[in-house]
Formats: structure tokens, sequence, C-alpha cells
């Protein structure tokens, strides 16, 4: 049965303009517009959209950094029942042009720093209509000149079910995955984050993160947008440009990922901007370690921990600041609306202290990858999504994510997991970046091997300085026996980690 009204976030500028019509939505390189104003971009840009052809189903991409035009976009193709794809700006040509082959979007956003790379791909890509986000002049249609159109579109009538967004994940191996969120997985994500975290109507969310990534777009932002605060928009990651915010602008809440939290830490600004304003750092990606929670703790900001990924909208697990340096490197437990288990190489329950996947299941989890049915059948058992995971909750109930099954080795018997490795290795002085990978060994089977890029300015004298330091908290087994120093990770073009790389590096 068709929906009597628009449960779709398309219809939420309409109506955050109704409640809040004078308050600020979006700030953006000194302009800034208010609920009233957005919502009206929103509507002309949907009818615009409309009259190039895009009706419910079709899709609408986004390929480039921060910018209110990615918001505006989403908004404005949600509103018409299409779906909003949203390609990571870091991506090369080629990898672009797959997924814009394989989405088949009609319509395609981009910015200045993707102009050079769409005109190479303009002529194999299905988009019949390419708009200029920045003006730079690559194509006919620039978006600071698209008309304001008079006679609006109606609004599609979606249910939470309809599809939403379209996200393709990285994969280390083989083509991404498009998961495909509904827009109730985003708004479920979202009564979760209200529930869990203190967003208020005065909140200004810094927007600095990737809003191409499902954590900088809906970990907050789009919470923050729902509930009536200011998002101000960074194109990128500034450090100088975030402290500048927090302190004049009184930033109340941001996402980031560890890296850059750690980053900020040791900017010469940390130590004497005025944090205060700051209520929600919500910090994912990877597991924190325990140095950074402390640095921003002696500023007296705490910093939430969260887990999750793309196809649950994310946040499947979150560990609110409070508890930051007491469980330090736990995931925190499962939020409001989403169940979580953990099952046992065979199948069964995994005890507490038992390593298990993540399995979990809840309205902000994705029905299906686009077009990949045996994908999707290979994600889901029983109807539990299954992350790939590892991961053991102890008797409190924290979950404690220990690694990817795949990265798993086992030493003398012994199963380790590199992820509580690096998270030792992190912490100790002068280590910026680790990673840990099994190698052959004749006596054990398999030994760890770690690379490990210093801090700047910062000289590891040996390995055996580090074994050293990490011998009181891990056990022998654990601890790598070989030590590479190198100058930086190997990485996809989204920023994850190219294990397989590091094992076949010789020496």
């Amino acid at each position: 049965m068709p929906s009597l009204q628009n449960l779709g976030i398309g219809s939420w500028p309409r109506r955050r303009a109704t409640l809040s019509p004078h308050r600020v939505a979006v700030e953006f390189e000194g302009a800034a517009l208010t609920f009233a104003q957005f919502a009206a971009r929103v509507e002309s840009l949907s009818a615009w959209l409309a009259r190039q052809g895009v009706g419910p189903g079709d899709r609408v991409a986004y390929w480039g950094v921060n910018h209110p035009a990615l918001l505006e976009t989403l908004f404005a193709t949600t509103r018409i029942g299409a779906i909003s794809v949203l390609v990571n700006a870091r991506l090369a040509p080629a990898e672009a042009e797959y997924i814009l082959k394989d989405s088949g979007a009609l319509v395609l956003f981009f910015g200045r720093e993707q102009a050079e790379a769409t005109r190479m791909i303009a002529e194999r890509i299905p988009a019949g209509v390419l708009v200029d986000i920045d003006g730079t002049g690559t194509a006919e249609v620039a978006y600071g000149q698209l008309p304001v159109d008079s006679q609006p579109v109606p609004e599609a009538n979606c249910g939470l079910d309809d599809p939403a967004v379209l996200m393709y994940t990285s994969g280390t191996t083989g083509r991404p995955k498009g998961a495909l969120l509904t827009h109730g997985n985003l708004f479920f994500n979202d009564i979760n984050v209200l529930i869990d975290s203190d967003i208020r109507p005065d909140e200004v969310c810094l927007a600095a993160a990737p809003l191409f990534h499902i954590a900088g777009l809906n970990g907050l932002v789009l919470p923050t947008f729902l509930k009536g605060g200011t998002i101000v928009v960074h194109r990128r990651v500034e450090p100088e440009a975030i402290f500048s915010a927090i302190q004049d602008r009184g930033v109340t809440s941001m996402f980031a990922v560890p890296s850059i939290l750690d980053a900020l830490a040791h900017h010469r600004l940390f130590s004497t901007t005025d944090l205060s304003s700051l209520r929600n750092i919500v910090v994912g990606g990877a597991p924190v370690p325990e140095r950074i929670l402390r640095s921003w703790a002696a500023r007296d900001v705490a910093v939430q921990q969260g887990y999750g990924l793309t196809e649950t909208a994310p946040m499947v697990l979150k560990l609110n600041g409070q508890e930051g340096i007491g469980k330090a490197g736990s995931a925190g437990k499962p939020q409001f609306l989403v169940d979580v288990r953990l099952v046992a190489p065979g199948g069964e329950p995994a005890r507490p202290g038992e390593i298990g996947e993540i399995q979990t299941v809840g309205p902000n989890v994705i029905h299906e990858y686009w077009q990949r049915p045996d994908a999707t059948a290979a994600a889901f058992t029983d109807g539990w999504f299954c992350t790939g995971d590892a991961a053991e909750r102890d008797e409190e109930g924290y979950y404690w994510i220990r690694d990817r099954y795949k990265d798993m080795y086992v030493s003398g018997g012994e199963n380790v997991y590199p992820a509580e490795v690096e998270t030792a290795l992190l912490n100790v002085p002068g280590v910026a970046e680790a990673a840990v990978v099994g190698v052959p060994d004749d006596q054990w089977g398999e030994v760890g091997k770690a690379f490990v890029v210093p801090d700047t300015g910062f000289e590891i004298r040996s390995g055996e300085d580090i074994r050293e330091a990490v011998a009181p908290i891990l056990s022998r087994f654990k601890i790598p026996k070989y030590i590479e120093i190198i100058d930086h990770m190997p990485r996809t073009s989204t920023g994850k980690l190219l294990k397989t790389e590091l094992r076949n590096r010789e020496g």
C-alpha cells in the first residue's frame, strides 16, 4: 500500500523550515543559509532534476569534497524518490568510473578537484548531465547558475523501506559493493544517536570529516539537521581551521577518525584553543589508543567511541565519553535499537571472553547490496548481518573488537588478533601508525611482523625497544617477532590499510 505521507529524508528540509525557518541550517566559507532558504534551494533543485528526467528509483551522483551542494543534492534527490550516490572524492578516475557505471547515475555533480577526471571519463559513463559544483568551466551546467524554479514538483511519498542512498564499500580485493541504504536505515540510526547523545537545537556541528562516508554524514551531521542545529561545513580536514571554528564559532560537536584526533592533539593550537564549547566528539573507523583519549581528557573533553559499518548506517556499538578511559579500547555496547550477537567459529553463541563474529540486526541495517544478490545472500545468516569482525564481550556487556577474521593468524597454536597488538603498539611513545601481519615461521607456524611508522621528528632506535615497551601488556606469543620501520602505510584511495601489500614486502 502506498504511503500516505512522505516519511523519507527528502521531506526533512520542508519540515525543519516549517518549525524553525529563521535558524541557520548550514554555514560554509562565510555564507549562511537558514532552514527556510535551504529548503527553498532543495525544492528548486529537485524541480530541476525532475526536468532532466530524474524520477523515483533513478540515481543521482555526487563526486566531490565537503560542500553544501552535497547536502542539497542529497535532499533534492531523495525528495523526488530518486537515489543519491555519494562517491568518494579520493577515488582515481577508473575507480569512480566503475561506480558511476555500476550505479547507472543519470546526473553527476562534481567538484573542482574532480573536474579533470570527470572530463576524462565523461564519454564512458551513463550520466548525460554533468554539473560543475565550483564553476571551473569543465561542464556546460554550473551549479551556481542553475535556474530558480518557480514551479515546484510534488514530493514523492517515500516509505522507510524505500532506497535513499547508495554508498560503495571499498574492499581490499575485488570490486566495491554498493550498500543500498533506505530512508529508514538513515532515520533509525539518527534516532539511536539522539537517544544516546545530547544533540540540541542549538547544536553547532562541524562537518570536516568526509560527508561521502556514512560516519561523516550520518554520525552527527544528519542528526543535527533533524534536531534543528547548525552544520558548519569545511571542505576538508585542516587543523588550524578546525581550531578556529571551535573557538570562534563555538562548535559543540564533530565526528573524527583517530588519526584526526591525534593530529589535533599534537598541533601547536591544541593547548591554547578554548575547547569549552565541545559537548560531543565521536570517533570511529579504528580502535582509539588510550594516549589520544588522555590527551583530550586533559583538556576536559570526553570522546565517544563508536563501531559500525556503511551497511549499518553506521552505528552498531557506542562507548560514551565518561567510560572512555576506564574502558579504553572497548567499542562499547549496542545502540538502543540495535541487537548484537557473537557467533563462535563453530556456529554456537560465543561465551563471555570468547572470540566470535559480530552479527547484528536492526532497522539501521541494509536490506541488500545494489544488484548483487550473491553478496546479499552471503552477508546474512538467518536475517542477521554478518560483519566479518571478530570481537569478544566482557562480563559487563562491553564489546572489544579484535580484528577482521581474515587477518587473524595462529602462532604456536594460539590465535593472535593483530588489532589487539596494534593497539598496544600505538601506545608506545613515538609510534604514529602500526600494522601487524602473520608471517611463516619454522618453529611456531606463524609469528607476528609489525610495520611501524614513527611520529614526525621522532627516531625509533630499534624494534627491540618497541618489543620491550609492549612486553608488560602483551603475552609473549602476541609480541611481534619482527618489527620493520617504514615511512608510510600502503592504503587504498579510501584510506583502508592494504595488509596484502605488507605481507608481500621483501625483508
